[in-house]
């Protein structure tokens, strides 16, 4: 449920629309490919942290491989990208819940979000996960009913209605109707969606048995993974026409209302206030854990190390909501573009992550077969075949956002940020040489 509520948020409620309005019905395929490309990155993920618990998850394995400069940049990075993303996602719930309240401003509700969840997850690891299983459960449920219900849709057994059949898979300009540009197009707008399941790797490194746990989690979620995201996705383009305005604005709400669910809008949007708040509390938890590690490793600050009685390490939960909290002002100040600003400086900073995860897992696994095959109760499929083509398509999206205009600024600010926090990475590294020489 931790992988599952880490990874279904507003990628998949809103973030379609988009996908859907650039590539038609060929969004399927798309969402088939990032779906596949994230279950590799997911997978490496999942061997690496079964064969070597730890609370740093990629990041200590990336400087296990490559050395305390690969560790120290994928973990930084990671988490400057995971403390703008909560902010984020406190700022959508809050646009939702001004909606229904327009009396409270936006920033006000950003500050009760941010302060329930940080002291949700410093009271100790179990409430956490309290919080998220029934966030998770909420969103599972109503993906299901949704999914249920364009079935039965599709194949005409709601009461009163005819069957839609599959007439708009190919009608308005056939499956493809922009061509395979409008497929590559919707596949750079939909790859960052299946972000958020490795908090489940960071979740196990805490449970009370690591190996198996996290084997069982992530043979299970990833399958469930791509029926949620795909089967919703197939239900959204079958029942109604993709070039339908109300698609674009609200993919849910206008299969909802094509099947006569009474009150569509406001469901939906509770459930996206469950989906958001979700996101932010898992990934409230990974940055925590992330920084934790660094500071454990001595890659950030050693106070960020401590533990309370509880086993919660309070101060690395209170940096990491630090930018939460800040946001806040942001809120008060640029209420109508904060948003919009801070989804553009998150950037490609999650594909540079996933990059450096499969780079890892290529070296980790020759070393893991070579001393230590017992460890490996999670094989990444097709090793190295599969690993070194998930490469290759990770460089040649990163390509692409690089080359269209829309999203190049935020390839150059991610390169921007990559470079400066991989020189303070290696100049770390060699001084700490330089002083163990001496």
């Amino acid at each position: 449920m931790i992988g599952l509520g880490g990874a279904i948020g507003s990628g998949l409620f809103v973030g379609s629309g988009a996908g859907i309005a650039v590539a038609g019905p060929g969004i399927l395929i798309s969402f088939v490919l990032a779906g596949l490309l994230s279950v590799l990155v997911m997978r490496m993920m999942g061997e690496l942290s079964v064969a070597l618990p730890s609370a740093g998850s990629f990041s200590a394995h990336a400087e296990r491989a490559w050395g305390s400069w690969a560790g120290f940049t994928v973990g930084w990075l990671y988490w400057c990208l995971i403390v703008v993303v909560l902010a984020i996602e406190a700022t959508g719930a809050a646009v939702i819940v001004h909606g229904w309240v327009p009396a409270v401003d936006t920033w006000a509700w950003v500050l009760l979000f941010m302060t329930v969840l940080t002291v949700a997850n410093m009271v100790a690891v179990g409430v956490f996960g309290e919080f998220e299983f029934w966030f998770a459960a909420l969103k599972v449920a109503a993906i299901t009913g949704f999914l249920v219900l364009g079935v039965l849709a599709i194949v005409g057994w709601l009461p009163g209605e005819k069957a839609i059949g599959l007439t708009h898979l190919t009608d308005h300009g056939g499956f493809l109707p922009h061509g395979w540009h409008g497929a590559l197009s919707g596949l750079l707008i939909v790859v960052f969606s299946f972000g958020g399941m490795e908090v489940v790797t960071f979740a196990a490194a805490e449970s009370a048995d690591p190996v198996r746990g996290l084997s069982r989690a992530m043979r299970s979620v990833i399958w469930r993974l791509l029926l949620f995201y795909i089967g919703s996705v197939t239900i959204i383009v079958t029942v109604l026409p993709w070039n339908d305005s109300k698609v674009g604005q609200s993919p849910f709400v206008a299969v909802l209302h094509r099947v006569g669910v009474p009150g569509a809008a406001p469901l939906m949007n509770v459930i996206l206030l469950a989906a958001l708040l979700s996101a932010l509390n898992a990934n409230l938890y990974a940055a925590s854990r992330m920084i934790y590690s660094l500071a454990e490793r001595r890659e950030a600050p050693g106070a960020l190390s401590r533990l309370s009685r509880n086993g919660v390490p309070r101060l690395a939960v209170l940096a990491s909501v630090a930018f939460g909290f800040v946001s806040v002002l942001l809120n008060f100040e640029w209420p109508d573009s904060v948003f919009l600003w801070m989804l553009d400086s998150v950037g490609a900073i999650a594909l540079v992550v996933w990059i450096a995860v499969a780079a890892t897992q290529l070296r980790l696994r020759a070393e893991l077969e070579r001393t230590a095959p017992e460890r490996l109760a999670v094989r990444v499929w097709g090793y190295p075949g599969l690993t070194v083509l998930a490469l290759l398509a990770m460089g040649t999206v990163l390509v692409l956002l690089a080359a269209d205009g829309r999203t190049r600024p935020q390839v150059v600010g991610t390169g921007i940020l990559t470079t400066a926090v991989l020189a303070v990475g290696v100049l770390r590294q060699r001084r700490r040489t330089n002083s163990s020489a001496d």
